[in-house]
């Protein structure tokens, strides 16, 4: 193990990350009940430009009137792209008016480490105006450009201390940024032998991992194709993804089915840990499990299944007892 060890910036659970326009606050109290660990509610992409600024307005008065902690829900905002001329507000008015009860902010299309130093910046500013906790309002950013992608372990390294505590793999606009030959968000392309995402997401997967941010998969756009959903979702948490978005409330419980650990991977795990207990107390380094050798990075990735389990075990406590 390498003296240089980067912590986890902050550990949430966040098998399903539901997406929710902005522009339409009918789907907010939805949204607070369902069993998605995140609620983003969208600036960006999903709010057409005359709605921008209601749709900011609506996603405040959310954000206040709904009790998102009690129903156990990590709430953000995406806000709009840096290029734009709406992101400034919409990073002053969210966090003068709703700060207190704002988890993360998620900036789209980040490209190079700058792009959140910027916007950290301004939220420094704005909770010492506003007389906020320090880091009261953390970021995410969205990975979804060639730029973004060819400087991901750069911005992950520098961000080290920082707001930041997650990427997510946009593979639409990322599709778009390299001239991908796909018009399905987050599917295949037959010509392709295999999965033609694998590379750009086990990067992000790496540089999140190294330097203790969260990597989450993106949107699948075919709200209609279970199967397409489950495998690219089973691909995602294979390369270590966290978890996946959920772009309509019907792909909730297929992003939570997938990122919780089954009862035979935990019964394993638990295997696992018993085993090499004993051969620990017979002075042996490894040991033997059903034919197959097991180590100590056995025991760490039995632990991470553990951990997963304990963690979704305690939400599901809390949100009980909340709602008794």
């Amino acid at each position: 193990m390498s003296y240089t060890v980067y912590e986890p910036s902050v550990s949430r659970l966040q098998r399903c990350d539901l997406t929710v326009p902005g522009s339409n606050p009918k789907m907010f109290k939805k949204a607070l009940l369902s069993d998605a660990d995140f609620v983003f509610l969208d600036l960006e992409d999903s709010v057409a430009t005359p709605d921008k600024i209601q749709a900011r307005d609506n996603v405040i008065d959310g954000i206040n009137d709904l009790d998102w902690k009690g129903a156990n829900k990590t709430i953000c905002v995406r806000i709009n792209g840096l290029e734009t001329g709406y992101w400034l507000d919409d990073v002053i008015q969210l966090v003068k008016y709703c700060g207190e009860k704002l988890d993360t902010i998620l900036i789209p299309k980040v490209g190079v480490y700058d792009d959140i130093y910027m916007v950290e910046c301004i939220i420094n500013t704005l909770e010492i105006k506003h007389c906020l906790p320090k880091g009261s309002v953390r970021l995410e950013c969205l990975i979804e450009t060639a730029l973004g992608m060819s400087n991901v372990d750069e911005i992950a390294r520098k961000s080290v201390g920082s707001r930041l505590e997650s990427m997510h793999f946009g593979v639409a606009d990322y599709s778009a940024s390299t001239r991908a030959r796909t018009t399905n968000i987050g599917g295949l392309n037959e010509n392709y032998p295999g999965d033609q995402w694998h590379s750009a997401l086990t990067r992000m997967v790496v540089a999140c991992r190294a330097y203790g941010l969260r990597p989450v998969d993106g949107p699948y756009g075919d709200i209609k194709d279970r199967e397409g959903y489950i495998l690219a979702a089973k691909r995602a948490a294979a390369l270590g993804c966290t978890g996946k978005w959920a772009i309509h409330p019907s792909q909730i419980p297929l992003a939570n089915e997938v990122f919780t650990p089954s009862k035979e991977e935990i019964n394993t795990a638990e295997r696992i840990l018993d085993a090499l207990y004993k051969a620990s107390k017979a002075g042996q380094g490894a040991a033997s499990l059903d034919g197959k050798m097991i180590d100590v990075a056995s025991e760490k990735m039995a632990k991470n299944i553990l951990e997963t389990i304990n963690t979704i075990e305690a939400r599901k406590s809390k949100y009980e007892a909340n709602y008794e």
